[in-house]
This record gives C-alpha cells, structure tokens and sequence, in this order.
C-alpha cells in the first residue's frame, strides 16, 4: 500500500511538473507576441500609482494603450485598477488623468475603479463591456500577464488580443508565477 500511495504521489507530481512547464512556455510566447489589431476596446490592467500619478509601470502600460488609440485600433480605453490601502487615488483615475493629458478625450475613457486583483478587475472589465455591447478588445499588461488576462477575459466570451507593453520584465520567475496562477485559477483556487 506504501509503495502505491508513493507511487501516486509520484505520478501526480509528474503530471503537474509539466502542467506547470506548459502553462509556462504559453506565458512566454504570449509575451512574445502582439495581437495588436482593431478592436471595441482597449484594456489597461493597472499597476500602482503614487498619489494619483501612474507608477513607472502603469505608465508604460498606459503609453502603449495611447499609441494603439492613435492608431486608431479601438475607440474606447478601458483603465482598471482599485486604490491601495490608505491611498485616496485609484490606479484607474491615476491612468485615465495621464490619458487625458495625452490627448484621449475622457469621454472615450471607462474605468474600473474597484478591483484589487487580475480576477476582480477582469469580472467587473468584462461585465462593463457587456453592459457597453462591446465584443472585443485588446489587453494591455505586462508581457507576463497578457495571457493569463487574456484567458479570463475569453472565459466571459469576448474576443481578447494580447499586446504586451515593452520592456515588460524577463525574469523567468514571473512567467512561472503566472503559470501557476493560471493552474490556481482554472481549478478555481485563487481569488
């Protein structure tokens, strides 16, 4: 009985060793690739703000959303992102306010202002388009983050391009950690 329950043990760990791996490799050729192309909408997963200023991140996030709107790819901006704990300032206003400056007219820009998670921002993005009738969009988000998003935001039946900033990061530790966030979620252990 001992060797049989090692023997699982075993199997079950092979087995998501190369989950694990897969799930991986996707993360990273999704980060590899821009879908960039014309679309309902553009989605910017936020990042952190500094009293209400986008932090470096954010603010590559949000220049690569500007430059797929002034080619025209989508007409509406979609910014996500809730406020830190004590912060007065959501990432969502932090991103639409930098938009504005940039010329995006705010009445082309929609946020999502309650989110504290990837999970959260996704299910609230994906109820606005659908109260909006809008079918796809394009997720902006770093590299290693664009397919897990992109994989939640298919779930709620839209068509999703990726388009990772640049100069997203490259340390093979935040594709894994994706990877395994993306196993959390698909057995829905993750909030």
């Amino acid at each position: 009985m001992k060797r049989l329950l090692i023997a699982a043990a075993g199997v079950l760990s092979l087995v998501a060793l190369i989950a694990l791996g897969w799930a991986t490799r996707e993360v990273y050729r999704q980060s590899t690739r821009d879908e960039a192309q014309p679309a309902d909408a553009i989605v910017v997963l936020g990042a952190a703000e500094y009293r209400g200023k986008p932090s470096p991140v954010l603010r590559a996030r949000l220049e690569h959303a500007l430059s797929l709107y002034t080619r025209g790819l989508a007409p509406v901006i979609v910014t996500t992102g809730g406020s830190g704990e004590g912060s007065r300032f959501t990432e969502a206003e932090a991103g639409r306010d930098y938009l504005v400056r940039h010329g995006v007219p705010s009445e082309n820009i929609v946020l999502e202002t309650d989110g504290t998670s990837t999970l959260q921002s996704i299910a609230a993005v994906a109820e606005i388009l659908d109260r909006m009738n809008l079918k796809s969009c394009i997720v902006v988000s770093d590299g290693y983050h664009v397919f897990r998003a992109k994989k939640m935001l298919e779930v709620h039946g839209l068509k999703v391009y990726g388009s990772p900033r640049h100069g997203g990061g490259s340390d093979p530790w935040l594709y894994i950690r994706q990877a395994a966030g993306i196993w959390l979620w698909v057995l829905n252990l993750s909030r």
